[in-house]
């Protein structure tokens, strides 16, 4: 079987191939007779040093670099195991769903993969999409816990879905994931590219790095014959769209200066805003249920993902008069006592703090009042970055804890104040998030608005790392209701 395997995925097998396969893991611990595993090396541990304890617990073949050492077990040798491990995987991961699409981007991926799971439910379709939020299956329940799958749950619950019926599914794919071959060996039909800002140069160093990493979308994982769908507006977009041309694959352009669907006007209202359309030389009107201009470009794009995978243009414009908010997305979480609204958004870049802040900015006639932080062992760069941004579009701006890490929390607070912050009477520094929140709720007046953004739909406060982290059961969403319902009270 793993022979046939290997045939399948192109690779070769040296010392024998007859062997029956019964798994696969990446997690010594995880290996039962009969498993495949992966041997990689990683940021803080190096697979290939549980080598001989993944044999020991009846591993069959090891997929390692080939100057890994390999006794007792088939060795499958490529200079880039990782790939080579997503290969062989994902022909033992079957079913799988036979209209797939992935979207990658620094802001907006997961808002374009579960609008698309609705625009395809509402069409008729079962669908699913898979990413930050978890897994949202066709019935709309959510099973948590997957922000960053490893290739072995990812092909494993593509599988799992295909065999619940699921035909149709949308998966956010990160720049780690792309790097590291999380995402590989499903046929991808169409991939789209939201936008490229500062994020998660702990990781790639560079920009150039980091947009290299989303490209492989286009480059590689997408099929030959594919689709891809870009959002014309972005400063990267250029590029991307470069490199889809270079691929051969089909482009579908979505914006202001898009093409295949170009946003002619856009007007905020009171719950939502109104788009006027193009298509296909045909103009459209859309009562988008959703604020912001960043919603609208997500909206769209996931609107693009359906036409590229077969969806009819006026059933998919009309469903989208029915798109439902994203959880932890520009989320309304409460309303307080003098009818200020409260929002929970994700946003955790400088770029993405400023597209939630002015998306909320023509629906406020007093002030915005935004609270964030910056997570810790994440990028530093982007800390002052932020607290300018906030500063610059924000009418106060309370800073406090995100998820610390193994940092220090102050020191991650005083980065980001150094970003013009520090003396300014617009903002202040609170260090307990649930104190930050309740102050900018009892602050708030009428035409206010408050903005809570960082962690959106995360349901914990992560402290500390390696054997000492905790994760604290926080929701940004729930503190907020509880602060709007008791102004000044302090809670527990």
């Amino acid at each position: 079987m793993l022979g046939s395997l290997a045939e399948r995925a192109g690779l070769r097998i040296a010392g024998g191939s007859d062997a029956a396969v019964t798994g696969f893991a990446i997690d010594h611990r995880k290996v039962a007779p009969g498993t495949v595993f992966g041997a990689f090396a990683g940021a803080a541990v190096n697979g290939e040093d549980f080598i001989p304890a993944a044999i020991a617990a009846g591993a069959v073949a090891v997929v390692a670099r080939p100057e890994a050492e390999v006794s007792g077990a088939i060795h499958i040798a490529d200079a880039t195991p990782r790939r080579a491990f997503a290969r062989l995987a994902a022909q033992f991961f079957t079913p799988v769903p036979e209209t797939i699409v992935a979207v990658t981007g620094t802001n907006g991926k997961t808002s374009v993969a579960e609008l698309t799971r609705q625009l395809w439910r509402m069409a008729g379709h079962s669908a699913a999409s898979i990413g930050t939020l978890g897994v949202t299956s066709s019935d709309d329940s959510v099973t948590t816990g997957l922000t960053s799958p490893d290739i072995v749950t990812f092909l494993s619950n593509v599988s799992g879905l295909a065999r619940e019926g699921v035909t149709h599914l949308a998966y956010e794919a990160s720049s780690h994931g792309l790097a590291q071959y999380r995402g590989e060996g499903v046929p991808v039909m169409a991939g789209a590219f939201t936008n490229l800002s500062r994020d998660h140069l702990d990781y790639h160093i560079t920009m150039e790095d980091y947009f290299a990493a989303k490209m492989r979308l286009f480059d590689e994982v997408v099929a030959d014959q594919g689709t891809a769908v870009i959002w014309a507006d972005d400063a990267w977009s250029g590029r991307a769209i470069c490199r889809v041309t270079r691929r051969g694959l089909r482009l579908m352009t979505v914006g202001e200066t898009g093409e295949a669907i170009r946003l002619v006007s856009r007007t905020p209202g009171q719950l939502g805003q109104v788009l006027e359309i193009e298509h296909d030389g045909q103009r459209a009107r859309i009562n988008l249920p959703l604020i912001g201009a960043y919603q609208a470009a997500n909206a769209l794009v996931a609107a693009g993902l359906v036409l590229a995978s077969g969806g009819k243009p006026d059933m998919t414009f009309d469903a989208m008069a029915r798109l439902q908010p994203v959880r932890g997305r520009l989320e309304r979480a409460a309303i307080t006592p003098c009818g200020a609204p409260v929002y929970v958004d994700y946003a955790h870049t400088p770029d993405a703090l400023t597209a939630a802040i002015t998306a909320l900015r023509p629906h406020a006639t007093g002030r915005i009042i935004t609270v964030f932080g910056a997570g810790g062992d994440r990028d530093q760069g982007k800390r002052p970055e932020m607290g300018r941004a906030a500063l610059e579009h924000a009418d106060l701006v309370i800073v406090t804890d995100d998820n610390p890490r193994g940092e220090d929390a102050a020191d991650i607070r005083a980065m980001v104040m150094a970003g013009g912050l520090t003396g300014a009477g617009s903002a202040r520094e609170i260090a307990g998030r649930r104190e930050a929140i309740a102050a900018a709720i009892a602050e708030a007046k009428t035409g206010d608005i408050v903005l809570i953004a960082g962690k959106g739909h995360e349901q914990g406060q992560i402290i500390g790392r390696g054997d000492a982290m905790r994760v604290l059961p926080f929701d940004d969403v729930a503190v907020a209701r509880e602060s709007a319902a008791a102004p000044g009270r302090e809670l527990a």
